[in-house]
């Protein structure tokens, strides 16, 4: 019997630690969960001790990888296995061939802890932060049922799903933020320099300027004269909105407020839910648990409003409800993929479904991407439309004033 070490999670949220006695890694496993705890991480005990006294083992060896950099490194590692290549040739390859240095420094690393011994999955699950829990449970769960090859191929197709995502999200949002910035200089230009200029002509009038006109031109003295607050009031602002998306408190509550928006709330739905539907589908056909394919989906989930939502369902999950009577009551998941879901388990065809929701959340969230799109040009409009306007007016109002008057 060989003691392994354990860290799991209690009723889906309390980390627990603890060692249990098995003959082998997935005996432990099933120790784990008959103890009623959900397993993150189960090693052997001499093996921590072993990278303890190995400096060479020490993680700091291998940097963050990146998603492409994990997308790279799983198609040559599963275009290899698919024709036949031990992992060890694998990721000898891998090392000597990646473009680029940091995954052949991550290939070298994994090859050589194999070769001590190790098995691939619990090689990178020494490494959650280069690879994510979401890679190292389908890794270990395609070792475990002896479909590796295809659990890469799974993984790759839901890495290149994940980059697709980022990329229409992206490019949605570049378009205004490239036209905000746009507006953003075209403004300071003007009231650096365009209105100082006027100030001795509009003085001249003997009147009292509009206070638009007046307004704007106090600003524009006020920056000419201390242009170097410039880049710290915008360094300012934006580290403002940085800090407001990352602090855990205001974060939650704008993932609440984001959801009541008509639109947007569409988008963030079906950007969270692809993912999350695309793991949980990867994850039940590689013959991971039910309760451990919506633990490694729900990691997916960006949104603390609807991760919350799904932790409550998991645990009702837990307590022998079925999926998608689970996942109805939280109210935050599109109707047809619930009805996808609950056919599924009616007929025995989950995996099947899962696959048909993930393909229906795709178009879906083309449509909605296309038409945020077409709503972000004419807004954009009215924005620029209505910055040149206040400009305009605020140049023209006392010449308007001076003719009037005479």
């Amino acid at each position: 019997m060989t003691i392994y070490n354990y860290i799991a999670l209690k009723n889906n949220r309390d980390i627990v630690k603890g060692k249990v006695d098995a003959n082998d890694l997935r005996e432990a496993r099933e120790n784990i969960r008959k103890l009623g705890f959900l397993p993150t991480k189960v090693y052997e005990e001499k093996s921590q001790k072993d990278e303890k006294k190995d400096p060479n083992q020490q993680k700091g060896q291998i940097k963050r990888l990146g998603l492409q950099d994990r997308i790279d490194f799983t198609s040559t590692l599963q275009i290899l296995a698919q024709s036949g290549i031990p992992i060890i040739e694998s990721l000898m390859f891998i090392e000597n061939d990646a473009a680029k240095l940091k995954v052949r420094l991550v290939a070298r690393e994994l090859r050589r802890q194999i070769m001590q011994g190790a098995t691939f999955a619990d090689t990178i699950a020494k490494y959650p932060e280069q690879f994510g829990q979401i890679y190292i449970g389908l890794v270990k769960a395609g070792e475990d049922s002896g479909e590796l090859e295809k659990t890469l191929e799974r993984l790759l197709e839901l890495q290149t799903k994940e980059s697709n995502i980022r990329s229409k999200v992206i490019g949605t949002l570049m378009y205004p933020m490239f036209v905000i910035v746009l507006a953003v200089l075209i403004v300071l230009v003007m009231l650096m320099f365009v209105f100082p200029v006027f100030k001795d002509m509009f003085e001249n009038m003997g009147k009292e300027l509009p206070w638009i006109t007046a307004t704007l031109m106090s600003a524009g003295i006020f920056l000419k004269s201390y242009w170097f607050l410039v880049p710290i009031i915008i360094g300012s602002i934006v580290g403002a909105i940085t800090f407001l998306f990352r602090w855990q408190p205001s974060k939650r509550k704008i993932d609440e407020w984001v959801l009541k928006i008509p639109v947007l709330t569409d988008l963030i739905q079906f950007s969270n839910f692809a993912n999350f539907v695309a793991v949980m589908q990867v994850a039940y056909d590689a013959g991971v648990p039910i309760i451990e394919c919506l633990y490694l989906a729900n990691m997916t989930l960006t949104n603390y409003t609807l991760k919350q939502k799904i932790e409550t369902a998991t645990e009702k999950v837990q307590q022998g409800q079925h999926l998608s009577v689970s996942l109805r009551t939280t109210r935050v998941m599109p109707k047809m993929i619930l009805f996808m879901i609950a056919t599924g388990e009616q007929s025995g065809r989950l995996g099947d479904m899962l696959m048909q929701a993930t393909a229906y959340i795709d178009k879906k969230l083309d449509g909605i991407i296309d038409t945020m799109t077409k709503m972000i040009e004419p807004i954009m409009l009215i924005v620029i439309g209505s910055i040149v306007l206040t400009l305009a007016l605020a140049l023209y109002l006392p010449l308007f004033q001076s003719y009037m008057s005479e």
